[in-house]
């Protein structure tokens, strides 16, 4: 195990481990904790009641933090036509078709988000095994399989978050970074657990939300009260 730095060692003295705190309280901490020379990225960590293996118990889905994640995100959009001129005027990064899948397939991802029309989907499909592991796939859950090109490329660029639980059972996003203000934390933390706890499946069983830890790039967990998250 890589020992920690003498930063992080000083930081994990401030929390106190025996205590789960409010999450106001919790970002406060954390926020005061990013002593980094960049403005690192606040991130969640949600351990839910689920059994991903199970298709009941799937949670996914994608949320418009209301002040952004911090970080502007490049939009490669599969469409042509009328739509791909929407897209360009949308301000995606990268438009195209089968010239863009056959730039993929040779090895290219330099871009952080892919959204695809419908009708692409054909085409774009023969590129699941590379964009799948990635996490790069367009998927009509999270809105990025769409006709409407121009509003999903709008939602992005704000601050749009894609949230999945993994197979351990828990959801990891951003909110926002440390040099946002104490309320645009709390807003974008809100927003986020809101949706997890609208997306609760079918399949989950007894206390939905078992675990929630806030952190920094950087720095150390800090954990908070599950049951009065609820």
């Amino acid at each position: 195990m890589a020992k920690k730095g003498k930063r992080y060692e000083e930081a994990v003295k401030k929390i106190d481990k025996s205590v789960l705190y409010e999450y106001q309280e919790a970002l406060k901490l954390v926020k005061e904790l990013s002593k980094a020379k960049f403005d690192e990225t606040i991130e969640v960590a949600i351990r839910l009641n689920v059994d991903p293996r199970h298709a009941d118990q799937q949670v996914r889905g994608a949320v418009v933090l209301p002040h952004g994640t911090g970080k502007t995100r490049s939009v490669l959009v599969f469409a042509k036509g009328e739509k791909a001129k929407e897209a360009e005027e949308a301000g995606a990064d990268f438009v195209g078709d089968v010239d863009l899948v056959e730039k993929i397939q040779s090895g290219w991802f330099g871009f952080d988000v892919a959204v695809a029309t419908p009708d692409m989907m054909g085409t774009v499909g023969k590129l699941g095994k590379l964009l799948g592991p990635k996490g790069l796939m367009p998927n009509p859950k999270v809105g990025t399989v769409t006709f409407d090109v121009a509003r999903a490329i709008k939602e992005i660029k704000a601050g749009k978050v894609e949230y999945r639980v993994e197979k351990n059972g828990i959801i990891h996003a951003p909110i926002g970074k440390a040099s946002f203000t104490q309320e645009q934390l709390e807003d974008n933390f809100r927003t986020l657990l809101d949706a997890v706890i609208k997306a609760k499946p079918p399949g989950a069983k007894g206390q939905y939300i078992k675990s929630v830890a806030l952190s920094s790039t950087m720095g150390p967990a800090v954990k908070l009260n599950p049951l009065k998250l609820m």
